[in-house]
């Protein structure tokens, strides 16, 4: 192949429950359809071109139109709903049990062994939503220096500290110190550094977040691009889901400076692969159960597409999907178990509508496919469907 591909994960824009998603609490969740629901005024039209009224019932968004590219919707394999299990499947890798979980907090034993090599007390230790628990213990953090340990739903090990407290390099290397402690049967997926400034009352978290994941448990499609000589190229979080492994990555500070980063690579001389993440629908408005704040970072994306699709040359591929869902209209804060959309793009792709992925894995085999790699991980590849020979 001669061409270059692009994978942009809408980071928590799923399109409806899991098979399974009753087993975690998810029964009613569909980011997609809900937001769309709920913001009637909220149009796509570019992504509507693209085929997205093809993945489910979305309200305003046309299923008689015939797509310009390529549409279809992957199911999850693999246990857990998290960033890490997604991307990880994404990119060929199926986990076969879930990452732990610690809804009743972290071993004491772990964090007096945490609290002792970084030599600041802990306080919190507990589940709760990023907001909630600056509210209630930051005012304490800011007296005490002590760090701020959280988790959620997901395999996460959270560690919050003031700016004005903690120097980053002190909370950066305090995630360093907990990931290297968090081996089995505490191996969380993610520790993520969460740096907050402010006042009581009125605390917000910075673009400053990190996040230290485990290394993935199998070959990914970026070691074997990386085995191949291919170039990898990383917007956003993903070089942290994947600890560095086979690609660096600039990191954003909203999605605007993402789908900038993804439209200079689109239409500069670059080559190979580009894995961006476009965090905000998660982190910002998930999150947050922020409806309106979703709907517009959806409505930013839709307009930011034409002049991505105008970008690729004759032989490109960009495959617009999400890592699992996190609907803001539900109660939780947490991510949801759904599945996601999948949108080609192309000048020689074959528009169509394909029956549904039984893992989305099946993205990764396709893109080793189409640069002629013979990994597979374990997906299986659709290219034949996607553009002629």
């Amino acid at each position: 192949m001669s061409g270059r591909v692009a994978v942009i994960v809408l980071d928590g824009v799923g399109c409806g429950a899991a098979a399974d998603a009753e087993r975690y609490g998810d029964a009613s969740s569909n980011t997609l359809g809900h937001v769309l629901e709920q913001v009637p005024s909220l149009s796509l039209p570019a992504l509507e071109r693209l085929g997205l009224g093809h993945v489910g019932a979305l309200r305003g968004i046309s299923s008689a139109l015939a797509p310009s590219g390529v549409v279809t919707v992957l199911e999850p394999a693999s246990p857990g709903k998290d960033s890490t299990t997604g991307h990880w499947e994404l990119a060929g890798v199926v986990l076969d049990a879930p990452f732990p979980t610690f809804p009743g907090g972290f071993p004491a034993a772990l964090i007096a062994e945490f609290s002792q090599r970084t030599g600041r007390a802990v306080i919190g230790n507990c589940v709760a939503s990023g907001t909630e628990i600056l509210g209630r213990l930051g005012a304490e953090h800011l007296e005490s220096g002590a760090w701020i340990v959280y988790t959620s739903a997901d395999s996460v090990f959270q560690i919050a500290a003031h700016e004005g407290v903690v120097p980053l390099a002190e909370l950066y290397r305090a995630c360093e110190l907990a990931r290297a402690l968090l081996v089995s049967p505490n191996d969380v997926s993610r520790v993520i550094a969460r740096p907050f400034i402010g006042n009581a009352g009125a605390f917000t978290r910075t673009t400053n977040r990190r996040d230290y994941s485990i290394a993935p448990v199998a070959e990914t499609l970026l070691d074997a691009l990386a085995s191949a000589g291919i170039t990898r190229t990383g917007v956003g979080k993903v070089d942290d889901l994947f600890a560095s492994r086979s690609i660096t990555a600039t990191h954003t500070s909203n999605n605007a400076h993402g789908i900038q980063l993804i439209g200079d690579w689109l239409s500069s001389g670059s080559e190979g692969f580009l894995f961006a993440n476009l965090v905000d629908f998660d982190q910002q408005f998930g999150h947050r159960n922020d409806v309106q704040g979703f709907a517009g970072a959806l409505a930013e994306f839709d307009a930011a597409l034409p002049e991505l699709l105008a970008a690729l040359r004759d032989d490109d591929l960009l495959c617009i999907t999400a890592d699992h869902g996190n609907d803001p209209t539900t109660p939780t804060t947490d991510h949801a178990r759904e599945r996601v959309p999948l949108l080609i793009a192309g000048p020689a792709v074959i528009p169509g509508v394909l029956p549904m992925r039984s893992t989305f894995a099946d993205l990764g085999a396709t893109v080793a496919d189409a640069f002629g790699l013979a990994w597979r991980g374990r997906g299986a590849s659709f290219l034949n469907q996607v553009r002629a020979a």
